[in-house]
């Protein structure tokens, strides 16, 4: 009956190890039955009580004492120790929350509720100009101590870099001005557009946040600490630091900065092929020529094999477009091209 329970649980999804520790046996356990075939459980299991077990009433006066109004608000690692001060011991910390445990009073014990950071919403784009990201990483410079800040905005359905900027300072400021002259120079309408970024102050100041208001621009923020809620800009951000052309010393000023990014960007959009969109430039998918170049691509692989049908043992190599980019997808979204995501 175990084993029919696990195999159930396992199809359903489960893992195996969970669902073992569930009905009480042990994943080597659950080998050993299925290689000797032993049937029925043999198992005799403990002869005795524990001597060291609580007892019914010890346990009442534990749950007691836990509840009552001088101490309903402390945790067990603050209880223990303002009874030992009071020459009286119940029972150690890990006792005292093993019982509320059982007792399903494992909760906050204080007014003041930790704070819960849920994922981001998922976000899918179509196409281009639905969903960009942006973050801002530190390039050396000459002065010992100082960097300078590059500013850098990303489609991640075609990986393009929109907008870039390096300055001396992370200010919210800054950002604000990066949004507005993309969205003059490339002359979208950014109503409903969203953009995704690190919970920096630069990212979620008030210059900021009322300059994406102002133009119908969708914010959407990472969780603090978890840069994987970011990784297109963070895998934009390991393609730039580890060209072979980045230099190896400090930058000698802002002016050079700016030179070396916009070198990298103008090969980034137009040159570099990028592995996550099918081996097409950033701009080409951008502006939508990746459709033909792939289309090209399938009739050169389909006419190769008319050619030497002897080398191919299977179908040819997969040129279909990517039709969709998410970021942060949910539990249930199953895209392939989520997998390798931050693929540069």
């Amino acid at each position: 009956m175990i084993l029919e329970l696990i195999d159930e649980a396992v199809t359903s999804g489960a893992r195996q190890s969970r669902a073992c520790e569930e009905m009480g046996v042990s994943s080597r356990m659950l080998q050993r039955w299925r290689s000797q075939s032993i049937g029925e459980d043999q198992r005799q299991g403990p002869e005795e009580v524990p001597k060291n077990k609580l007892s019914e009433f010890e346990r009442e006066r534990l749950l007691y004492v836990a509840n009552s109004p001088e101490f309903r608000d402390l945790s067990p690692k603050q209880i223990v120790p303002k009874l030992a001060d009071r020459d009286k011991y119940l029972a150690s910390e890990s006792t005292f929350y093993r019982v509320l445990r059982e007792a399903d009073q494992v909760k906050h014990r204080e007014r003041s509720q930790p704070r819960c950071h849920h994922k981001p919403r998922e976000h899918v784009a179509h196409g281009p100009e639905e969903v960009w990201t942006w973050d801002i990483t530190y390039l050396r410079s000459a002065l010992r101590g100082a960097f300078f800040y590059l500013y850098l905005v990303v489609d991640i359905f075609s990986r393009k870099i929109v907008g870039w900027k390096v300055e001396t300072e992370e200010l919210m400021d800054h950002s604000a001005e990066l949004i507005k002259c993309i969205c003059n120079e490339t002359g979208i309408d950014p109503e409903g557009l969203v953009l995704h970024s690190d919970n920096g102050g630069p990212m979620k100041g008030s210059t900021m946040l009322a300059t994406l208001q102002r133009l119908g621009i969708v914010p959407s923020f990472s969780r603090p600490r978890v840069s994987d809620d970011n990784p297109y800009s963070e895998a934009l951000f390991r393609t730039l630091k580890y060209r072979p052309w980045y230099p190896n010393r400090p930058f000698q000023s802002i002016e050079e900065a700016r030179a070396w990014v916009a070198d990298f960007v103008a090969w980034y959009n137009f040159e570099h092929l990028h592995s996550a969109i099918g081996f097409v430039t950033p701009d080409d998918r951008h502006a939508g020529r990746d459709v033909e170049i792939l289309a090209n691509r399938r009739k050169v692989y389909e006419r190769a094999r008319q050619r030497r049908p002897e080398r191919w043992t299977g179908a040819v190599r997969n040129w279909d477009r990517v039709e969709s980019v998410t970021l942060n997808p949910g539990a249930s979204t199953n895209h392939t091209e989520v997998a390798h995501a931050a693929a540069a």
